[in-house]
């Protein structure tokens, strides 16, 4: 048996994820998790880098291994309801990396992205804190 059924990391940390809106998506996915009373099953965690700097808030799901990209608060609210309560992955929020491994975005020196998310959403994805053109 393991401790929890579900285990959801945000990344909160690296070159981007702050500058995007991460702190706000994992507040909102713990906050849920109390609110539907499933501390016990759901365990929702900062997570360091996960080399996917640009396409943040980042979220990965375990132990299905989904991850998500470009989330906003409004996402998490869809993923919450979806697939940590319903089981159902949310295909149009999935990351479709064009490669294993890290896929970082062009960033400035503080952080910030400077290149657009061309994979993520069928190239519509929001980059949050973009500041190119």
């Amino acid at each position: 048996m393991e401790p929890y059924e579900v285990h959801v990391f945000v990344c909160t940390s690296g070159g981007t994820c702050p500058h995007q809106g991460a702190a706000g998506v994992h507040a909102f996915l713990k906050e849920a998790v109390l609110r539907a009373k499933l501390k016990a099953k759901v365990r929702v965690n900062h997570a360091g880098c996960l080399d996917q700097c640009g396409h943040g808030p980042v979220v990965v799901i375990y132990p299905e291994n989904v991850w998500y990209t470009h989330v906003s608060v409004e996402d998490a609210e869809v993923i919450f309801t979806r697939h940590i309560l319903g089981g159902r992955p949310v295909e149009r929020l999935r990351f479709q990396p064009p490669h294993l491994g890290a896929n970082k975005l062009a960033r400035d020196s503080e952080g910030r992205p400077i290149e657009r998310c061309a994979s993520c959403r069928g190239g519509h994805a929001d980059t949050a804190a973009y500041v190119g053109e």
